[in-house]
Parts: structure tokens; C-alpha cells; sequence
């Protein structure tokens, strides 16, 4: 194997590893300054979109469900 092939393996290696642990984005709601309305996403709607609420970790503005793991005995 030449040396620039090696290079291009590992650094698609090291690319895959990276998104691997990518997580999600998280979800806000976002507010409209021309008339107040209010829309969930996870990116900005456009330039007249200001963020009005604290990340959501769930999908479409909605807490994540926790799961309750009872040991059995």
C-alpha cells in the first residue's frame, strides 16, 4: 500500500469514528419577531426567528421519554 493511500484510509477512518458519536441536534421552539408566532425545529427558521425556549433532547419539542429499568430478582 503507497503512503498516500494509508493516509486517505486512516483519515476516512478517523472521519467514520467521528460521526459515529455525532449526536442529534437538539429541538427549540422558536419565536417570530414580525408576529409572534411560534414554530418547533432544530435549526433557525430564517433571519426574523429569535429561540424562545431551552433545548429539548426529544424529537418535535418534547422531553425524552425515561425508561424505568426494574432489576428482576
Amino acid at each position: 500500500m503507497s503512503l498516500i493511500s494509508r493516509f486517505v484510509l486512516t483519515g476516512a477512518m478517523g472521519l467514520l469514528v467521528t460521526l459515529a458519536q455525532a449526536a442529534p441536534a437538539p429541538w427549540y421552539y422558536w419565536r417570530s419577531r414580525l408576529d409572534g408566532a411560534r414554530v418547533c425545529a432544530q435549526t433557525s427558521p430564517g433571519p426574523n426567528w429569535e429561540r424562545d425556549s431551552a433545548a429539548y433532547d426529544g424529537p418535535g419539542c418534547h422531553p425524552r421519554r425515561k425508561v424505568l429499568v426494574i432489576p428482576m430478582r
